[in-house]
């Protein structure tokens, strides 16, 4: 397996938990019993599974995160700061500044995690998988998300025949976390050449795709949890947080 370099996508605003991120960047609001940085439980995971060449890809409130994490030897990992420039917009735009700034070349192969995500994965198994199928990029899948909202069942005439609150759904969604070969890059730096803005799910993952390459789901039964709304966070609960995650602080 080629060397792994983690990439953190940690530089957002944090819209969905305001008015908590006025006062916080949003990876590092409290969680668990011990109130821990939610940054800390990613960054111990990466660490647990043997990633310890990390990037936090900053912006909004980045102090907090330098102040805290330093160069990462507190944490068994060395950790670098690129901070965003206005002109690579949107997640793959962070992660191709990344690559624009040395912290990233196409001989890496790259473990891309969104930041206010806290979940139990195993990040090797997932790697392995991904180096298995010789992908040039793998997501991670989990299957028997719970919608927020509930389904309305419409006829024709937009009479509602039916309704169900907060449903399951039994097609895998994204966890917010992949693999990709460094190759990569330069389809980004593509993308970025027809717009602005490029993000990863909605536009790389698409591109690479239609253009054949091969891109594989990681379907996993681990804990997740997007941290990523206020009304996500009130719900959140710290206990389990602490007792799933409790092998990453020993």
């Amino acid at each position: 397996m080629k060397e792994v370099k983690g990439l953190i996508l940690c530089g957002g605003t944090g819209t969905r938990l305001r008015p908590i991120t006025y006062y916080f960047q949003k990876t590092m609001i409290p969680i668990g019993l011990k109130q821990k940085p939610l940054l800390e439980y990613v960054v111990r995971l990466l660490s647990f599974h043997g990633i310890s060449d990390i990037a936090f890809l900053v912006n909004y409130k980045a102090e907090q995160i330098v102040n805290y994490f330093d160069d990462g030897s507190r944490f068994g990992v060395k950790i670098s700061y690129i901070h965003d420039i206005p002109k690579f917009g949107g997640t793959a735009g962070s992660v191709l500044n990344a690559y624009k700034q040395g912290a990233a070349t196409p001989k890496d192969t790259l473990l891309v995690y969104y930041g206010d995500i806290v979940t139990t994965i195993d990040l090797k198994d997932l790697l392995n998988y991904h180096s298995s199928k010789h992908a040039v990029a793998t997501v991670a899948l989990a299957s028997g998300f719970t919608v927020r909202v509930g389904l309305a069942d419409l006829d024709k005439k937009g009479k509602i025949q039916g309704f169900v609150e907060k449903p399951k759904l039994e097609k895998p969604v994204s966890i917010g976390i992949m693999a990709l070969e460094g190759e990569t890059l330069k389809d980004i730096e593509q993308l970025h050449r027809e717009k602005r803005r490029v993000d990863l799910m909605k536009d790389l993952i698409p591109r690479l795709v239609e253009n054949k390459k091969p891109v594989y789901g990681y379907l996993s039964k681990a804990f997740w949890y997007d941290v990523g709304s206020t009304e996500a966070y009130e719900k959140l609960d710290h206990k389990f947080v602490d007792k799933s995650l409790a092998h990453l602080f020993k």
